[in-house]
């Protein structure tokens, strides 16, 4: 009779993510998911191949979980507020989960296709703010400035003084202002 599972790949996945962010990528080890999830390392290898792959499935499921989080930002009708909520939501998450959050924008294994969840609503608000013929452009631009303010808000570069949530709603207005259909 074979022995019963005590763990599921669902459950390594998130005691991974939650000791990524608690002990970030240096206390990620096969041997801490084990003992979160109540197994022996040796365990782990029926599910998972290696670290790597951990840390691929981790990734994966951290952009399931910010594309959740984004498609239920708001869809009010208003394109300039859905994406001041979009991009807020997207700060928030960045927050919430700084070492998964950054895994996201790491680099990517060739013909890995897992952000496709996170995408999604924010092309649709682009589109509905740009028009969807600059969907795409719209898109990159937003997800870069709002990637770019939070890494560096994460990394405590915003240090010559003044309100940081000012300057986020400040950029945030002016690039919404500037995709804007005319």
């Amino acid at each position: 009779m074979p022995t019963p599972d005590r763990t599921s790949l669902a459950e390594i996945v998130e005691a991974g993510r939650d000791i990524l962010e608690s002990a970030g990528a240096a206390g990620l080890t096969m041997q801490a998911v084990a003992v979160r999830v109540g197994v022996r390392a040796p365990s782990l290898y029926k599910r998972v191949r290696s670290r790597d792959d951990l840390l691929a499935l981790i990734t994966a499921a951290t952009v399931r979980d910010l594309g959740t989080r984004l498609a239920a930002a708001g869809s009010t009708g208003d394109p300039r507020q859905d994406v001041a909520l979009l991009i807020r939501a997207f700060r928030a998450y960045a927050h919430e989960r700084p070492i998964g959050y950054g895994l996201i924008f790491g680099p990517v294994q060739p013909g890995t296709d897992y952000l496709g969840p996170a995408v999604e609503p924010v092309l649709r608000v682009a589109a509905a703010l740009a028009g969807p013929e600059h969907a795409l452009e719209a898109a990159r631009t937003l997800t870069a400035w709002a990637h770019g303010f939070v890494t560096m808000e994460l990394a405590g570069a915003f240090n010559l003084g003044g309100d940081v949530e000012a300057a986020f709603t400040f950029g945030a207005d002016r690039l919404i202002d500037a995709l804007a259909v005319r």
